[in-house]
C-alpha cells in the first residue's frame, strides 16, 4: 500500500460539497460562453455523430466519416438532447457536468497523495489552466477521459483493482488513447522490480506482496477488452477497425517519420511543461528544489510520496511519448490527462519548499487567466484559449451576412466553414447554402480555385490559424519548412489578395485579435445584379 500522506491527518471534505462548489464555480465562469454555436472538431465530427445517436440509434455516424471514436460521449450528449432539448446551451451546459467531474476527480487523486491544500490549488489552477479552461465546455472528448484516468490512477494507488478496471474501461470507451494510461501503469508493474538497482524495489516499486498486488496486472490489462469489442464492432459495421483509411493516414501513417517524431516530441515536451504560462509554473517548482522542505507543528512537510510521483511520471512520459509517434494534429488537449498531473507535482514541491507558495500560485494563476485573454508571441491552436470565441464570432457575422444577402449563391470556401454553411443544426444559418470546398487560403488553393471562377458566386475567406505579429521563428525558413512538410502549415492569403486573385471584390470584412473573415463577390455577380 502507499504510505498515508498528509490528507489523511485531516478531516477530507465531502466530494459532493466539492463537486457542488466546483460546479457552480465553473458554471458561473462559462455563462457567457454557452450559447456559441458549434466550433472545429465539434462541428466536424462530434456533434454530427452525437446527433446521428440521437434520432438513428446508430453508434457508428452516417452524416460524417465514421473516425472510431468510441461512443461513451456521443451518447451522453444524445441523452441530454433527449431530455432536454438539441441546444448549444444544453450541450455545454453537459459538457460543462463533466468537467466538473473531471476537476473533482482530480481534486480527491490531490487529496489523497499529497494535502488538501495541494488539492484545492491545484484544481484551481487546472481549472482556469487556458487549455483546459477553453475545453470545458467544448464537446470534444479528452477532457473526458483524463478525469476519468485521473480516477483510475486514484484507485489503482489505493489498490482496488476492481475500480481500477472500470475507470480505465470508461476511459477507453471515452477516448480510445486512453488506453495509454492502463498500458503504461502495466509495463511500470512489470519493468520495476527489473531494475538492479540498489534497493530499487524498496524505494521505486510498491509492495508486491499483498492479495490485491497480485490482482494489479489483471485489472490493468481488463481495459483492453472492451476497447477490442468497440473495434470489432466497428470492423464488422464499416469494414475498418480505426477509422476510415484517411483519418488513419493522417493520424498514424504520415507521422512516423523519424524526424517528425523528434520534432513532435519537442513540442510535446512543450506543452506538458511551458505552454500558455504553464512554464512559470514549472520554473518556479525548479527554484523551489534549491530550498529545504520546510517545518510546521507536524515536523517536515510530507512530499508525495516517491512510488506515486513515480506513477504520475509514468503517465506523463507515456503521453509524451505516444503522442508524438500518433495524432496528425499537435493539439494540446492531446495532452489533458498530463498536464494536470504536472501541475499537481509542481505545487506539492512549492508548498513543501517554498513558505510564501500560495503567492507563487496567485501569480501563477494571475498568468493563466492573462493568456485566456492574450495570445501568446507565438503560433498556437485558436482552441487552447478564449481566441475560439472571436473565431465563432467572426463566422456568425459574416454567414449571417451570406445568408441574408446572397442566399441563393454558391459559395467558395474551406472547411469548417464549409461545414457550417450546409449544416444548420451547427447554429451558423437557418438554410444550407451550396458549397465549393478548397483545402485552405494558401496562395495554391486560391490560385487554383481562380481557373475554376464560374464555379462559385461569392467566396468566405478566412484565418485557418493564428499566426503572432513578430514570432521569433518567422525568419527561421528550415523551420517553416519542417512545419510545411509535418505539420500542415500553410501561410493564408490576406483577404485583400485573395480577391485580386479570385477576381472579385470584398463587400464584408471583420477582424479579432489577428483573425479575419471576408466575403468577397465575384464581379460577373456584381455586374449581373447591376444589369437587373
Amino acid at each position: 500500500m502507499i504510505a498515508s500522506s498528509p490528507a489523511h491527518e485531516t478531516r477530507s471534505l465531502h466530494p459532493a460539497l466539492v463537486f457542488l462548489v466546483i460546479f457552480l464555480s465553473v458554471f458561473i465562469s462559462h455563462l457567457w460562453l454557452l450559447q456559441l454555436p458549434y466550433f472545429w472538431d465539434e462541428a466536424g465530427y462530434y456533434i454530427p455523430a452525437a446527433r446521428d445517436l440521437l434520432l438513428t440509434g446508430s453508434l457508428i455516424p452516417h452524416s460524417t466519416v465514421s473516425n472510431a471514436h468510441p461512443p461513451l460521449v456521443m451518447a451522453y450528449l444524445a441523452l441530454w438532447w433527449k431530455i432536454a432539448g438539441y441546444t448549444p446551451l444544453v450541450t455545454r451546459s453537459a459538457m460543462l457536468l463533466l468537467a466538473s467531474f473531471t476537476l473533482l476527480t482530480l481534486f480527491r487523486l490531490a487529496e489523497r497523495v499529497a494535502h488538501v491544500q495541494v488539492a484545492i490549488a491545484s484544481t484551481i489552477c487546472t481549472a482556469i489552466y487556458p487549455v483546459f479552461f477553453a475545453q470545458s465546455s467544448l464537446a470534444h472528448v479528452d477532457l473526458v477521459s483524463a478525469g476519468l484516468i485521473f480516477g483510475g490512477l486514484h484507485a489503482h494507488i489505493e489498490d482496488r483493482p476492481a475500480a481500477t478496471s472500470c475507470w480505465f474501461s470508461l476511459a477507453a470507451l471515452a477516448k480510445e488513447t486512453a488506453i495509454l494510461a492502463p498500458l503504461g501503469l502495466l509495463a511500470w508493474e512489470l519493468v520495476c522490480p527489473l531494475l538492479r538497482l540498489k534497493n530499487a524495489e524498496a524505494t521505486l516499486c510498491r509492495n508486491r506482496g499483498t492479495v490485491s498486488t497480485r490482482r494489479r496486472i489483471p485489472s490493468l490489462l481488463f481495459p483492453v477488452l472492451p476497447l477490442c469489442l468497440w473495434f470489432g464492432y466497428h470492423y464488422l459495421r464499416t469494414g475498418y477497425v480505426f477509422g476510415n483509411p484517411e483519418f488513419f493516414r493522417y493520424n498514424v501513417q504520415a507521422t512516423l517519420n523519424p524526424l517528425r517524431v523528434l520534432l513532435a516530441l519537442g513540442l510535446r515536451l512543450w506543452q506538458a511543461f511551458a505552454y500558455m504560462q504553464l512554464g512559470l509554473l514549472t520554473l518556479a517548482m525548479l527554484f523551489a528544489l534549491w530550498c529545504s522542505p520546510l517545518r510546521d507543528a507536524n515536523g517536515e512537510r510530507q512530499k508525495i510520496p516517491l512510488t506515486v510521483q513515480l506513477l504520475f511520471l509514468v503517465l506523463i512520459a507515456t503521453y509524451v511519448l505516444a503522442m508524438s509517434f500518433v495524432g496528425g494534429a499537435m493539439l494540446a488537449r492531446y495532452l489533458l490527462p498530463a498536464v494536470p498531473l504536472v501541475i499537481i507535482i509542481n505545487v506539492s514541491t512549492l508548498r513543501r519548499r517554498v513558505r510564501y507558495w500560495a503567492a507563487v500560485v496567485v501569480i501563477v494563476g494571475l498568468a493563466f487567466v492573462v493568456a485566456l485573454f492574450v495570445n501568446p508571441p507565438y503560433g498556437f491552436s485558436i482552441e487552447d484559449n478564449l481566441a475560439y470565441r472571436d473565431y465563432i464570432r467572426l463566422h456568425e457575422n459574416a454567414e449571417n451576412f451570406l445568408e441574408a444577402r446572397y442566399p441563393m449563391a454558391r459559395v467558395l470556401t474551406a472547411w469548417p466553414a464549409s461545414d457550417e454553411l450546409t449544416r444548420p443544426y451547427l447554429g451558423y444559418v437557418t438554410r444550407p447554402m451550396r458549397v465549393f470546398r478548397i483545402e485552405d487560403f494558401s496562395l495554391e488553393q486560391v490560385m487554383s480555385a481562380a481557373e475554376v471562377r464560374s464555379d462559385f458566386d461569392v467566396a468566405l475567406v478566412f484565418s485557418t490559424k493564428y499566426e503572432p505579429p513578430h514570432s521569433v521563428l518567422d525568419g527561421w525558413v528550415a523551420w517553416q519548412r519542417l512545419k510545411a512538410r509535418f505539420f500542415g502549415f500553410h501561410r493564408d492569403l490576406p483577404p485583400a489578395a485573395a480577391a485580386q486573385i479570385l477576381g472579385g471584390r470584398i463587400v464584408f470584412d471583420e477582424q479579432r485579435h489577428r483573425q479575419s473573415v471576408a466575403v468577397i463577390l465575384m464581379e460577373r455577380l456584381e455586374e449581373a445584379r447591376a444589369v437587373r
